[in-house]
């Protein structure tokens, strides 16, 4: 097994948490900040230092901002009676590169998962539910995996029973991402037709 100094053992230890990197990965990336320019090095911590300072949630849809509320829920051009509830800040930008959609989103910040502890309490869900007076529809476009699809039956449930006195459209994405698919990764032809061929639930 290999044995790192300390300050290489504990960099790549922190690496390795990142999604998608494995240990080797991890080493590949601490080896090469090793071999930067101290310069670099420092832009990169004060990168990530500038992130979690001045990045926060958006009280209003909880999409990662520098401004609360975000560009989306401060704008007066988008609509704001239409909102699309997505998963991850990530999915935002790929509806928005459809050009076709003109609301403004709510962001879940994962899906019902009781295999990995997330449940219905975990899942920021009371801002959208605090504002439903002011919405006519609502898009569920969570990705069309087994999480995905509960949480989607889960929601337009309670959003039924919350919004019985008053009339509100809620609709889901077509099935145009294909299934097992992550939102994340749809090309723009996909992600339109999708948002174009929602349908009541």
């Amino acid at each position: 097994m290999e044995r790192f100094a300390q300050p290489m053992a504990r960099l790549i230890e922190e690496l390795r948490k990142l999604p998608g990197v494995g240990n080797k990965s991890a080493q590949r990336l601490a080896f090469h900040i090793l071999r930067s320019p101290n310069a670099d090095a420092e832009l990169l911590a004060n990168a990530i230092r500038e992130l979690k300072a001045q990045l926060r949630l958006c009280s209003i849809c909880n999409n990662v901002t520098d401004v609360d509320p975000c560009t989306y829920c401060s704008s007066p051009t988008r609509t704001h009676a239409t909102v699309c509830v997505v998963e991850e800040p990530t999915s935002i930008a790929s509806i928005e590169k459809t050009r076709g959609y003109n609301g403004i989103y709510h962001v879940l910040h994962g899906t019902l998962s009781p295999l990995n502890g997330v449940g219905p309490e975990q899942l920021r869900t009371a801002n959208l539910f605090s504002r439903l007076g002011e919405i006519d529809e609502i898009i569920l476009a969570l990705s069309p995996t087994v999480e995905g699809e509960a949480t989607s039956h889960w929601l337009a449930n309670q959003l039924h029973q919350a919004s019985a006195d008053h009339p509100l459209r809620i609709t889901r994405i077509a099935t145009g991402v294909p299934a097992g698919s992550d939102i994340e990764y749809a090309d723009e032809i996909t992600m339109s037709r999708a948002m174009e061929g929602r349908r009541e639930i």
